[in-house]
């Protein structure tokens, strides 16, 4: 797979985090070239520092707030401009203000909603000018399975990431006839710095929803994006697909 995927084009919002971290350094080390994207150009230098250690596919670290249009547009051009070329987006960035929803303020709404679902939509908009004139492209959009089942106190994640889910299933029907695929990953319980600090008590009562008894890794979401992204997923397009262990299986 690295051989057919070698010198493409990808662009990974919320590319430091552990799961965007995760998929960059999946992508390089199939010889893709890669543009990391993120609030933070300290962050970003440094995880560019490491991807560099791994072979010589290149990466350039673009600083952008993904609900910002002005800027995720320059993050675009400057993705374009650098590979004349885009035939990867990774919708990854997003972010939680979680509440019960007679306490949550209307910015820990509008700051999820802006993140996580506006932020997805300008990515798609702004690479869809590219990949509709290279008549090819993978768009793979982070969900989670909360946009599934929902949760409490996450009202404004979980209609975000909803949100995400019926994104994908429109734009992979207008996509589609140009060689473009979209599709959604909605990790369940993945092992993070977050799931680090949890208590005993806490971890024990996830598990005991989780049929595989065990939380999932960001390398579990690193490697169904490479499977998305190859020839092998050329026919599948406007999945919403579980990575949960088990937990919802409708």
């Amino acid at each position: 797979m690295k051989e057919e995927l070698k010198n493409k084009v990808a662009l990974v919002t919320g590319s430091y985090g552990d799961i965007g971290n995760a998929i960059a350094e999946s992508l390089v080390l199939s010889g893709i070239n890669v543009a990391l994207v993120g609030r933070s150009i300290n962050k970003l230098k440094l995880q560019k520092e490491t991807l560099n250690k791994l072979n010589d596919a290149e990466v350039i670290c673009v600083e952008c707030d993904v609900k910002n249009s002005d800027e995720f547009k320059a993050a675009i051009n400057q993705t374009y401009d650098k590979w004349k070329s885009i035939d990867i987006l990774i919708n990854n960035a997003g972010i939680t203000r979680d509440n019960i929803i007679i306490r949550m303020k209307n910015d820990q709404w509008d700051d999820v909603i802006n993140t996580n679902l506006k932020g997805t939509f300008l990515g798609c908009k702004l690479v869809s000018k590219y990949m509709l004139k290279q008549r090819y492209g993978k768009i793979i959009n982070i969900s989670s399975i909360i946009g599934r089942i929902g949760n409490k106190g996450q009202v404004n994640y979980a209609a975000s990431k909803a949100g995400i889910d019926a994104l994908t299933k429109s734009l992979s029907k207008e996509l589609g006839p140009k060689g473009i695929t979209v599709n959604s990953i909605a990790p369940g319980y993945i092992e993070t710095d977050m799931t680090a600090n949890l208590s005993d008590e806490i971890k024990n009562s996830m598990l005991d929803n989780i049929p595989l008894n065990k939380f999932g890794s960001p390398s579990d979401v690193a490697s169904l994006v490479n499977f998305l992204i190859s020839k092998n997923a050329s026919y599948i397009t406007g999945q919403i697909i579980n990575l949960d262990g088990g937990m919802v299986t409708q």
